[in-house]
């Protein structure tokens, strides 16, 4: 009787338990089974360097707090044990041993066959907090992983953001997220991660480096800006109707004349004043704003003020190009140098943003090669309204 209910509760409980295995199967196939070891980008010098990076062992090692006092108490246990010739410490030192031994083969077992992944969000942005994915695989098929430590790793910052696994069940993924907040604009490189765990004593901390390329642009703070008022006559959507044309807009009513349009004839007035009234329309004329950036400085590199003009700049470029495409407004964006960026209310403000955070210094002596003799014209039947971001005026928004 017992057997047969042990089969009715597996019989239940196997739909469920095989409908979830080949989700994680599926996810662990897609994933390849061997990850490229992180290399240096910058080239040993010497054959001293290239030796050194020749023998570099896969694996790094180091002692935790705790496994410097048991490499103590081991030693002295070996010293006594040697001076005495008293067999019950030689079989605690042989047992202190064993446990480094095992130490080191468990450990390594839970470090084998992993590879991580990363999902970056689309976008970023300075000040505003985002999350970022950290999927481990662990494609052995009977051993779990415990213990594991991942760090993301960034080209020229510190590993400052770790997710923690307890444990990893053989040919299943795990996922963990950590909140990063940047602090600067730009193109964040992301170059690969350290995989390390203390598993199973806490005596060594064993670790290695993955590589896993990723990129994710960090877009310039916008600030809440109040634009000026906006002119006469203009209605929501970003056009203006300025003097008289074939225009969407009514600008007023006139009477007919010889050769007008009787489309365009208004017949509620007409049978009122006995008169054929036209209506007359207005000529649409989209209004562009364009802002000019000068990147350029003046010394080989540019110091800490100059720097921080310029960083202020961006900012608030970004904030009032926001204002505007919320208004309606379409935003040109150049530079000095000759680079042009458009953006308006179909495609958002993400050609702007992302051109203001990959956007640079220049030295004077390289932008004068690069400086356009004249800037483009604008767009026909556009109102350009231009705005020069000055060079060394502080801007305040």
């Amino acid at each position: 009787m017992g057997n047969r209910r042990a089969r009715r509760r597996r019989s239940r409980a196997g739909p469920a338990l095989r409908s979830n295995r080949p989700v994680a199967r599926a996810r662990v196939a897609r994933h390849p089974r061997h990850q490229k070891p992180l290399v240096s980008r910058t080239p040993p010098k010497g054959r001293l360097g290239k030796l050194l990076v020749y023998l570099r062992p896969p694996r790094r090692l180091k002692l935790t707090r705790e496994g410097k006092y048991f490499i103590g108490i081991t030693f002295g246990v070996g010293f006594a044990a040697i001076n005495t010739g008293n067999n019950l410490l030689y079989l605690l030192l042989g047992m202190l041993l064993s446990l480094i031994v095992v130490s080191g083969v468990m450990s390594e077992l839970s470090l084998r066959h992993l590879t991580v992944a990363r999902r970056l969000p689309p976008r970023a942005q300075v000040g505003r907090p985002h999350l970022v994915e950290i999927e481990v695989y662990n494609h052995k098929k009977r051993v779990p992983s415990y213990a594991i430590e991942i760090e993301d790793l960034r080209a020229g910052q510190p590993a400052d953001k770790r997710c923690f696994f307890l444990k990893i069940s053989p040919r299943s993924a795990q996922v963990a997220a950590y909140r990063r907040t940047p602090a600067r604009r730009g193109r964040d490189r992301h170059i690969g991660f350290r995989v390390a765990t203390r598993f199973p004593f806490g005596l060594f901390e064993k670790s290695r480096e993955l590589s896993a390329d990723g990129d994710l642009i960090i877009y310039p703070a916008v600030d809440p800006v109040r634009l000026p008022p906006d002119a006469p006559g203009r209605r929501l959507g970003g056009d203006g109707a300025i003097g008289r044309g074939n225009g969407d807009e009514i600008l007023g009513v006139r009477p007919m004349r010889d050769g007008d349009d009787p489309r365009d004839i208004y017949w509620r007035k007409s049978t009122l004043a006995h008169q054929m009234v036209l209506r007359e329309r207005a000529r649409e004329m989209r209004r562009d704003v364009e802002y000019v950036i000068d990147p350029v400085h003046p010394n080989a590199a540019p110091d800490n003020d100059w720097t921080e003009r310029f960083e202020r700049r961006i900012r608030d470029v970004a904030s009032r190009a926001v204002a505007h495409l919320k208004r309606g407004d379409a935003v040109a964006l150049r530079t000095t140098t000759g680079e042009r960026v458009r953006a308006n209310t179909t495609v958002g403000a993400d050609p702007i943003l992302r051109f203001l955070a990959l956007l640079e210094s220049t030295p004077a002596d390289q932008a004068r090669e690069r400086m356009p003799t004249e800037p483009a014209p604008p767009p026909p039947g556009t109102q350009l309204e231009q705005i020069r971001i000055p060079k060394h005026a502080e801007v305040h928004t």
